[in-house]
């Protein structure tokens, strides 16, 4: 008769994990501040050398809620200039100035990088990735452009595309 092995008994500390305090966000495990249970091993050899997790006492919570006060004081104070620049910069008109034909058909185009150049310019802080054009510029004629300063701030500029004056 074959004799029967004995069941391997774990206990419950390896099953049920490590409790940790998530001090950054990390997108497959949660968000700065979330408690999380995880295997004894990844927390060891990867999320407490690294400074992504905390053991979870009384005193990390309470300096990761501080924490993330702070980090939504400057989030809203920057989404407050963010959107005073959207005020400004909707109010704004650019004209560039470009060679066409005859018939008003460009040259060559006029993208987001012209656009963010003017806006500079004129002491608007936007980048060329910041400007959303739905297709480069090819003709002369006024475009409404969206500008995304931030996914909750948006603005419209009124862009002027002009013939290049000539001199007589």
């Amino acid at each position: 008769m074959p004799r029967k092995r004995p069941e391997r008994v774990r206990s419950a500390d390896r099953r049920s994990g490590v409790e940790l305090l998530l001090t950054e966000n990390i997108p497959s495990l949660g968000k700065q501040g979330d408690i999380v249970k995880v295997k004894p091993g990844y927390a060891r050899n990867y999320l407490l050398p690294q400074g992504l997790g905390t053991v979870a006492t009384a005193g990390n919570r309470r300096a990761v809620e501080l924490h993330r006060q702070r980090q939504q004081a400057v989030l809203d104070a920057r989404l407050a200039n963010l959107r005073k620049l959207a005020g400004e910069v909707s109010k704004y008109s650019v004209t560039l100035e470009a060679n066409a034909t005859e018939e008003g058909h460009l040259y060559g185009s006029i993208g987001s990088r012209e656009i963010s150049d003017s806006l500079q310019k004129a002491g608007y802080s936007v980048a060329p990735e910041q400007v959303k054009l739905e297709g480069p510029l090819k003709e002369l004629g006024m475009y409404t452009v969206k500008v995304a300063l931030h996914p909750e701030v948006e603005s419209d500029v009124k862009v002027w595309v002009v013939p290049v004056a000539s001199i007589s």
